[in-house]
């Protein structure tokens, strides 16, 4: 009898259904009280990984209470010299790139692929130099004062931000402008600042951007593009070292969990989306800056 065919799609899609059916999206959960803080998942080689890795690797170290944020294979974790402990259980990432083949007419192709591979988390082996178990910085608790860096940070994107006593964070398409409440009616200025990037996402999204609102109009758009903005948020906000908010309606969750169920690439789409949006705002920023000190 043939073994069933491995769906990498569906095997990693299946993880995060069943992380948010459980009551906790797993890019919520490095921010509900864990330890673990706010960090992007690392490489054995410390570069981040990015994209749908980013949420199977947050959702796996949410469920298992790792607090590390280095995943290495076994063979990078033997070339140090260390060793998986025994019993422990891999994560599946997935590594995709593209090779190049020759078709009929003799010409050369690119075509793209996704392999999966297994990662553990540096909790999981033994004998790592110390470094590898060292826990993240804490999110930071920032009370209800401005923070003058991060408001460098968001000025630095060039977004029209607006604020006025309207109890509402919003992006208008139309205007092109932001929305937010002033920061003093927010219980701590991180939740300010985490609701700024949600918002921030919207507005990557515009045509003069990244285009990401004509790309993707159909009757599902709305509450894909908040799946966008969400991730988008908590990307952001890990780089800065917030708790990103979560202040979202339930209806946004069962509107995702039926995508995913419908199209089990749909969070592919939306992490993908939401790692373009992030890449865009960082570069834009770092830009900023370096004029300025010129």
């Amino acid at each position: 009898m043939t073994a069933p065919k491995f769906d990498l799609h569906a095997t990693i899609t299946a993880q995060i259904i069943e992380a948010m059916e459980a009551g906790c999206p797993p890019w919520r959960k490095p921010w509900t009280g864990g330890e673990a803080g706010a960090c992007l998942p690392l490489r054995g080689n410390g570069e981040p990984y990015r994209g749908i890795n980013v949420l199977v690797l947050w959702s796996i170290a949410a469920a298992k209470g790792y607090t590390s944020a280095h995943w290495l294979t076994f063979n990078q974790a033997k070339t140090m010299g260390a060793h998986i402990r025994r019993g422990e259980k891999a994560a599946t990432v997935v590594k995709f790139g593209t090779v190049e083949k020759e078709d009929e007419n003799g010409e050369d192709k690119v075509i793209p692929f996704a392999k999966a591979y297994s990662v553990f988390n540096a909790e999981q082996i033994e004998g790592l130099p110390a470094d590898f178990y060292r826990k993240p910085e804490p999110a930071q608790d920032l009370g209800t004062e401005a923070d003058p860096a991060l408001d460098v940070f968001f000025a630095a994107t060039g977004a029209a931000i607006d604020t006025t006593s309207q109890p509402r964070a919003f992006y208008d398409i139309t205007a092109d402008r932001i929305h937010m409440p002033p920061i003093g009616t927010f219980k701590d200025a991180a939740g300010y600042y985490g609701t700024l990037a949600h918002e921030l996402t919207h507005w990557t999204g515009a045509t003069s951007r990244l285009d990401r609102f004509t790309r993707f109009g159909d009757r599902k758009a709305y509450a894909f593009e908040e799946l966008i903005a969400e991730i988008g948020n908590c990307m952001i906000c890990a780089t800065l070292g917030l708790t990103p908010d979560f202040a979202q309606s339930g209806a946004y969750i069962e509107g995702w969990l039926g995508a995913m169920k419908e199209d089990n690439r749909a969070i592919f789409k939306a992490a993908s989306e939401a790692q373009k949006a992030m890449d865009f705002v960082l570069a834009i920023t770092e830009n900023s800056v370096a004029m300025a000190a010129e």
